[in-house]
């Protein structure tokens, strides 16, 4: 019981003294990368579009910057069974793509650095909770950017080691105003 207390008491203090800090030391500088900062311009709420393109109430995506600005959070279908996120880093000289699917796997994808400047096409780079020749998962995703209030996700996927036309498809989103 002492341990128990005495591990408490270092916790209390230890949230004290960080609770002191003030944040003064700076930040490392976010990662520099042409596709991230084209990701980064997501940031905000995306409705899903209807025939005729025009924005419905139902909201597709939300997108935030996080992490001191080194990573974009992707929440789709917020809120909805099928809510998903999707989180974008840089690692090297890569932008990468985690995909966390309510199928229960992590598929990660890495940009393709020669897409076309208005796209990033994402490639399948392996992935926990997953076998990529029998499992459904998503394999690869092209972002098309139309102009600041509209983009185009074409997502693709797998299933028994080849696409599956079921899965995935195209979303075309308008930025909430």
């Amino acid at each position: 019981m002492s341990r128990f207390l005495i591990c408490g008491l270092l916790l209390a203090i230890s949230c004290l003294v960080y609770g002191e800090d003030k944040h003064d030391h700076p930040l490392p500088a976010a990662p520099k990368h042409a596709q991230f900062e084209k990701l980064k311009g997501l940031a905000g709420t995306w409705l899903m579009t209807d025939k005729d393109g025009k924005p419905t109430e139902e909201v597709a995506s939300v997108i935030k910057v996080t992490a001191g600005g080194s990573a974009v959070q992707e929440t789709l279908f917020p809120g909805q069974p099928h809510e998903m996120i999707l989180m974008y880093t840089v690692e090297g000289s890569d932008l990468v793509l985690t995909h966390y699917c309510v199928l229960g796997n992590q598929p990660r994808m890495k940009a393709d650095p020669k897409s076309p400047n208005n796209q990033i096409k994402f490639e399948f780079a392996g992935g926990p909770n997953l076998d990529p020749k029998k499992d459904h998962h998503m394999h690869g995703a092209t972002l098309t950017f139309i102009d600041d209030k509209h983009v185009q996700v074409e997502g693709e996927g797998w299933e028994n080691g080849k696409p599956s036309p079921e899965s995935c498809g195209i979303m075309k989103l308008v930025r909430k105003q």
